[in-house]
């Protein structure tokens, strides 16, 4: 039977075990005024009538709040799929480029050459004012090598916007078409209604066998890896005879 089919089989059991394991907690930590006023600055001026934006998801620590101040500028010019494209396609620049990369961490680089160089790339990519001013803010507080986690903050709240729970899951191999299809089945009817699975695969041949799913803050190990590391802890418990 298919790995998604057994899933399926033992849906109650998978929820129960999502709902017990958690796989991290977030920890808070506040930037300074400077900064905070900096992006309460940025996130109002986009020249639109001031309208309540309500983030979807509550972030903490810095990466949070600029992540947080580029959701509500977005959702105000109406224009979040195109800053979170843009602001992923500069994450992969970051990728492809060492020179790029090296760039962007080098504090050593002053500040007006950072802010310069940042506004150049961004024009010459024509990116969206959005993005091109929330760039040149991060460059000004030395914060473009922080670019990878808050794209990644600012994704988690682009997908809670749209209603769609990542999903990934970690196998050996990729799963085939049929399975995958039935593992995100399976997904979508624990989440339930009103939100959408977005499956994404990770290969991990340390794994062994078996999957590790993660989503919604969750995750199930069924790996063989895992399974074998618990019998083994199993089989080193010493043995109480007066109960047998």
């Amino acid at each position: 039977m298919a790995l998604a089919g057994r899933l399926r089989a033992n849906l109650s059991l998978v929820q129960n075990i999502f709902r017990a394991e958690s796989i991290f907690a977030q920890r808070s930590s506040s930037p300074s005024l400077a900064t905070n006023e900096l992006l309460r600055n940025y996130a109002t001026a986009s020249g639109l009538k001031e309208a309540k934006v309500k983030v979807p998801l509550t972030l903490f620590g810095g990466s949070g709040n600029y992540s947080s101040a580029l959701y509500i500028a977005a959702v105000k010019a109406n224009a979040l799929d195109k800053v979170e494209t843009e602001i992923l396609d500069l994450v992969e620049a970051t990728k492809k480029s060492p020179t790029f990369s090296q760039f962007i961490k080098d504090l050593s680089v002053p500040k007006g050459t950072r802010v310069k160089a940042i506004n150049d790339i961004c024009s010459e990519a024509k990116f969206s004012d959005i993005t091109k001013n929330f760039l040149a803010v991060l460059a000004e507080n030395g914060r473009l090598r922080h670019i990878d986690t808050i794209a990644k903050r600012f994704m988690d709240l682009t997908m809670a916007h749209k209603k769609e729970v990542k999903a990934v899951v970690t196998t050996v191999i990729s799963l085939p078409p049929e399975e995958e299809k039935e593992l995100k089945e399976t997904l979508q009817a624990i989440i339930g209604q009103g939100k959408t699975v977005k499956l994404e695969q990770k290969i991990d041949p340390s794994i062994l066998g078996g999957l590790v799913v993660e989503f919604d803050q969750k995750v199930l190990d069924v790996s063989i890896k895992t399974r074998a590391l618990q019998m083994e802890r199993f089989l080193r418990e010493p043995v109480n005879f007066d109960s047998i």
